[in-house]
């Protein structure tokens, strides 16, 4: 029996059961676990790397517990007080009845040694998950596993590597989440400047939802760029640049240039905005799709995500709450941790008053949910329906401006403005704003008087009284008056300017487009911002030695052929009040 080795017992409790072969370090855990059992804030150090799942050696992993429950109990560690507590749990046998704790408790470890050698356990537990991974893809590929089911195999432990390197390897990353109460207080909320456009702060999570002929994504690259370089948006102050990365699963990159370009971008200009087209991350509602995200976060340096649309970047049934909570749980929550904002672009359900599709619980998590839509005209609106804060307006009316340079539209010659108080007005049905325009659009003369406005809106089945025709009627007038010395007959038929933004002529539409056109990159959507109601041609000259348009001369009595009072005849009468032999006054209707 002399070529028999006979095991040491400690070594027995330790490797009873386990491979030999199986890749561990045990000098590196000897080291760190002889540190831990003299301080507190060597096991504080070491557990931001290692777990106790890290350690391969029974004997030291209850070790390693067992100055965890000392250190939480508020007690600092020491080598008596462990094998006191090992002992009153019964199990001092597995740790060669106690003698381990004094071999290890005589070990002494230089403390600025120890990051090192607990790294060397972190790679040693390493290679043992990816050993232990290899020997269940042996085992599946014997018991006849198919290739999808191999395929699902490796995607959960890639997922779960990822998701470990994510969220830290110990629980040192737990104890970042926890407040400092003199910075908290000290910090003023309600003085964070919000983003450029007023629509959301620094760190917070949007939804952006409309339907497909709103234009969400055109609204939001816009909203973007202009972030990403500095520019103002919504008529809101500039601001310095803010990091962006936009994640696209919905628009070709053909659509993504001819927009850029639209608003005024090109490659020397696209500050700090970050664009992913259909980028290969996995779905975002799993542990694996969060960790993809956050390391483009990481390598782009990102203050803000966005996601357009979300159901493209999901795996998880839309009706189901559980893909929204996953969504949140393995994507949205690490970003908001660390305070990187994010928007997510979603299409209206069926029912557009219940907002977004699918279940409601997409909504319970972020700050604020943005309505975008189309109003005709070119008119958007965008309101508020959900929000935690209430800070910034909660309506916005829009006018989507875009116009075309031969069969492409000119550059820089889109963008989103903030309607005033009368343009909005415009687009209230049955003000006198609305009225006034449609007049316009019918082809009503600005000059026209109460009887021919009266029938023209008879004629539009427009309901209005006589008060409020004789309002709209004197309004229009007055225009007509305003406009008629500062307008020329020989005005230039060119509908736009060459730069941009600039005055839009009142001789063409707003946005440069026939009927039916569509803005840039959309399939479909509506039609561009209204035209503005047809100015007659002035009565004077040019100034230029031109001569000026002759005046119309005045209708004459049918009677005794002397001329009629202009507003009179504009009612509709063609005889002074007293030449009428029929009627005396009125003629017929």
């Amino acid at each position: 029996m002399d070529v028999v080795r006979h095991m040491n017992p400690r070594d027995q409790a330790d490797h009873d059961g386990p491979n030999l072969n199986t890749p561990h370090d045990d000098e590196a855990e000897d080291l760190v676990i002889s540190a831990v059992m003299h301080s507190a804030q060597a096991y504080t150090e070491a557990s931001s790397t290692i777990n106790r799942d890290d350690i391969y050696q029974p004997s030291r992993r209850l070790i390693w517990d067992t100055v965890a429950g000392l250190i939480a109990s508020g007690t600092d560690p020491h080598p008596v007080l462990i094998r006191a507590e090992i002992e009153k749990q019964g199990r001092l046998r597995e740790v060669d009845h106690g003698n381990l704790i004094v071999r290890l408790g005589t070990d002494y470890l230089n403390p600025a040694l120890l990051p090192a050698f607990t790294e060397r356990v972190y790679e040693s537990a390493r290679q043992r998950r990816y050993d232990a991974h290899s020997n269940d893809l042996k085992q599946a590929v014997r018991n006849g596993a198919a290739g999808d089911e191999l395929n699902d195999l490796v995607q959960a432990f890639h997922q779960g590597e990822q998701l470990r390197e994510s969220t830290g390897r110990g629980p040192a990353h737990l104890l970042a989440a926890l407040i400092n109460w003199g910075d908290f207080f000290a910090t003023d909320f309600g003085a964070i400047q919000l983003l450029p456009g007023k629509l959301m702060g620094p760190g917070q999570q949007i939804t952006l939802v409309g339907d497909g002929k709103a234009g969400k994504s055109l609204f939001c690259q816009e909203w973007m760029w202009r972030m990403a370089t500095g520019q103002s948006f919504l008529d809101d102050t500039p601001q310095d640049p803010v990091r962006i990365l936009y994640l696209d699963a919905e628009n070709g990159q053909e659509q993504v240039q001819e927009r850029f370009l639209s608003f005024g971008a090109g490659p020397r200009n696209m500050g700090e905005l970050q664009y992913a087209s259909f980028p290969p991350v996995r779905p975002l509602d799993t542990a694996g799709g969060g960790a993809d995200l956050l390391a483009l976060v990481k390598a782009t340096g990102a203050e803000l995500v966005v996601i357009d649309t979300v159901s493209r970047f999901i795996s998880g049934p839309e009706n189901d709450a559980d893909t929204w909570l996953s969504l949140y749980r393995h994507t949205l929550l690490p970003l908001k941790r660390d305070r990187i904002a994010s928007i997510r672009l979603d299409h209206f359900g069926k029912d557009k008053d219940r907002g977004g599709r699918g279940s409601s619980a997409k909504t319970q998590d972020v700050d604020h949910v943005w309505e975008l839509s189309a109003q005709g005209g070119g008119t958007l609106s965008l309101r508020r329906t959900h929000t935690r804060t209430g800070i910034g307006p909660g309506e916005f009316s829009i006018i989507r401006q875009a116009r075309r340079d031969g069969d492409n539209w000119a550059h820089g010659g889109t963008r989103h403005i903030v309607m005033t108080y009368e343009q909005t007005a415009q687009f209230i049905p049955g003000s006198d704003e609305d009225i006034m325009r449609r007049l316009d659009a019918h082809g009503v003369a600005l000059t026209a008087g109460n009887r021919v406005v009266k029938s023209a809106l008879m004629d539009m089945e427009i309901p209005a009284g006589s008060d409020k025709v004789a309002r709209i009627v004197k309004a229009r007038q007055n225009q007509a008056k305003a406009d008629a010395p500062n307008v020329t007959a020989g005005r230039s038929p060119d509908p736009f300017p060459e730069t941009f933004p600039g005055n839009v002529p009142r001789n063409a539409s707003r946005d440069g487009k026939a009927a039916g056109q569509t803005f840039p990159g959309n399939a479909e959507g509506t039609s561009g911002t209204p035209p503005v109601p047809h100015v007659p041609p002035s009565e004077r000259g040019d100034g230029e030695g031109t001569a000026g348009t002759e005046k119309t001369p005045k209708p004459l009595c049918t009677v005794c052929e002397t001329p009629i009072n202009a507003d009179w005849a504009d009612r509709g009468y063609n005889t002074h009040l007293g030449c009428d032999p029929t009627t005396g006054s009125h003629p017929a209707a």
